[in-house]
């Protein structure tokens, strides 16, 4: 579930409540009115509709060129379905009467400043403390593709390479988030604070991810429509509350200098914090118009992670890399 998390934490960077317009002050203008130099800046969306995103996977799982693929996102295909035609549609949440928004209506506010640091040392940074608003994220239909050449996927564009339709196939039929606000720290530089993003916030109302269809193809036939896996709705909140607590350091390492040619670098999340409640609400076995085997509840789930042998912390390490 907490991959799901990381989702939304990441998609935030692209949405508003109900601002329409960017706005910014220069250094005097924000240190007349607040006291302090530096750069405040409201980003206002309302709303931002993404057609397809395509990941390209080069030369496959062979490491042929030919057999390149692609994780694609696209619309559903629902006549008057909101993501009809897009594949991802990000929303302002307005639930309980805009309780989840931030009091600026907008996308995010942030605040930048740029800091010598502790001295004696190369040690300036860039320190950008950011506020996001909370969001509805609708996520169309995920499946794989065969990927397309670069100008062959448009008459008048040499730019979109795309997928081929004749070689598709449905992964997830898609799912919505709601998220509350959230706040985040970001540091370029020598970034003192460990990490070059840290999260430590409280998401009001916690997370909620609703109609996520996990799709088998393998079981289609003329005979038979593909099989699904259908979930109503998962909600993650802390232990026994209403909101949820995210506690996470996002790091980008380098490649080691000992063994450069086997560890060119990575992404690391090393998430903290205490226990979670899940609630899976309607499972639907075969497809989604089938009966529900009923909810799955689980509370107080705690993970671990083991910085040495025999040593336990809470939280978990999750690793991004490429091969």
């Amino acid at each position: 579930m907490k991959t799901f998390t990381k989702l939304a934490l990441v998609s935030s960077m692209a949405l508003s409540a109900n601002a329409f317009a960017m706005q910014a002050m220069d250094d005097s203008a924000l240190s007349a009115t607040t006291g302090q130099d530096g750069l405040s800046i409201g980003i206002g969306i309302s709303k931002i509709e993404i057609e397809k995103l395509f990941i390209h996977d080069n030369d496959g799982l062979d490491g042929k060129i030919e057999n390149a693929g692609a994780i694609v996102i696209q619309g559903n295909g629902i006549a008057g379905d909101a993501n009809e035609n897009f594949g991802i549609v990000v929303g302002a949440n307005y639930d309980d009467g805009g309780a989840y928004l931030l009091e600026s209506r907008n996308l995010a506010d942030l605040k930048i400043d740029s800091d010598a640091g502790a001295g004696g040392g190369n040690t300036a940074f860039i320190n950008i403390a950011a506020e996001v608003s909370g969001l509805d994220i609708k996520i169309g239909e995920i499946g794989v593709t065969a990927s397309g050449k670069q100008g062959e996927a448009s008459a008048t564009s040499e730019l979109r390479r795309g997928g081929v339709d004749a070689n598709y196939n449905a992964i997830l039929s898609g799912l919505t988030l709601k998220t509350g606000p959230m706040t985040a720290n970001i540091q370029l530089g020598a970034a003192p604070q460990g990490a070059m993003i840290k999260l430590n916030t409280t998401m009001k109302g916690g997370l909620e991810i609703n109609n996520l269809g996990i799709l088998d193809n393998s079981t289609a036939s003329a005979e038979r429509a593909a099989g699904e896996i259908f979930i109503e709705s998962i909600k993650i909140a802390d232990a026994d509350k209403n909101d949820l607590t995210i506690t996470q350091d996002v790091r980008v390492m380098g490649a080691s200098v000992s063994n450069p040619d086997d560890d060119k670098g990575y992404i690391q999340m090393i998430s903290h914090g205490g226990a979670k409640d899940h609630y899976v609400q309607g499972v639907h076995l075969g497809s989604r118009d089938a009966a529900s085997i009923g909810d799955v509840e689980i509370q107080g789930m705690q993970t671990y992670f083991s910085p040495a042998a025999g040593e336990y912390r809470q939280g978990a390490i999750i690793t991004i890399r490429g091969h």
